[in-house]
């Protein structure tokens, strides 16, 4: 029986197993009104409790359904995100996403220092979607679960680098605490109002409706790439540019409890599988991996990680898978 969140930290927590550097044999043969948030500050290598604006807005979880936005996709180039319809659905299902995806007022930058300054929000006629316009290069988006928020990670944006914006009211916000190094991704938790923000070095974990720092992991890479969330919520996979793979158990511990070499060359991407016990890293190696990941609800036992296959076949362009 799964055993419910308040009562976990009642349960003796397991026996921390340190693993490093297993190395996979190859084988031949897969919350509704949200409110402007400002962060002036700059980053900062050291944590420190009082570095969170904890006075600020609030960022809260939209109470809209999934259906609802779940036919939008998002696509990044450079400085631009394009928000288009895949065309799934029925007819109802059709008539409501465009009337999402129309943008009747372009908003623009402004010298307000606001976080709308950095984005403009405008009708994309050619592709029939939304067109986001950022003051840097966007190298990441994440929805959240309900497809009604998705963050945006510019690595060159310093203090707001990471941007939060809402569709259905065309609004953009920042985040109400400050980054800690260089970001290179972000996601939300799949349940909870939670926001993960990876950096070179370091996982840190947020509580959006708190503001304020839960949770710092460290990874001990040289270089974090990709980062991934297990639907459960307690478990994250890293990726690294040195073909490097880190499974994180939040309740264990803040440090790795596996560590997998399994690439020769660097870790582009990390996921879980949405419903099976499964998860995969592809490289610029031209491999994917598929791992079996089990989490059990029993919090006295460790999560079980078995190498299932290695995908091969997939091309190179300029050294990169």
């Amino acid at each position: 029986m799964k055993v419910p969140r308040e009562e976990k930290e009642m349960k003796p927590k397991k026996k921390e197993e340190n693993v490093t550097n297993i190395e996979i044999d190859d084988k031949e043969d897969d919350a509704d009104d949200a409110q402007e948030i400002h962060s002036g500050s700059d980053y900062d290598d050291d944590y420190n409790d009082e570095d969170l604006d904890e006075d600020e807005g609030t960022l809260t979880e939209s109470g809209s359904e999934q259906s609802e936005f779940s036919e939008n996709e998002e696509i990044c180039r450079e400085q631009y995100v394009f928000l288009l319809n895949t065309g799934f659905g029925n007819e109802e299902e059709q008539k409501r996403i465009k009337e999402l995806l129309h943008v009747e007022t372009r908003t623009g930058p402004d010298d307000s220092g606001n976080a709308a300054s950095v984005v403009s929000w405008a009708q994309d006629d050619i592709h029939k979607g939304v067109r986001l316009k950022h003051f840097k290069t966007v190298s990441s988006v994440e929805w959240h679960r309900k497809g009604d928020y998705f963050s945006t990670v510019m690595p060159a944006g310093e203090s707001r680098a990471i941007l939060i914006h809402q569709l259905s009211k065309r609004l953009t916000q920042r985040l109400p605490f400050k980054l800690h190094g260089l970001p290179v991704s972000s996601t939300f938790h799949p349940t909870r109002s939670i926001f993960f923000i990876s950096t070179k070095k370091n996982i840190r974990v947020y509580d959006l409706l708190k503001q304020k720092l839960i949770k710092k992991l460290e990874t001990g890479l040289r270089e974090v790439s990709s980062i991934a969330i297990h639907p459960g919520g307690d478990n994250v996979i890293v990726g690294s540019r040195e073909g490097k793979l880190c499974w994180f158990d939040m309740d264990l511990s803040s440090k790795p409890y596996r560590v997998l070499k399994c690439h020769p060359k660097d870790v582009t991407s990390v996921a879980f599988h949405r419903s099976y016990p499964l998860f995969a890293s592809c490289s610029d190696d031209c491999t994917a991996y598929v791992f079996h990941g089990m989490v059990y609800s029993d919090l006295n036992q460790n999560p079980l990680i078995v190498p299932l296959e290695i995908l091969r076949g997939h091309a190179s362009a300029n050294g990169r898978g």
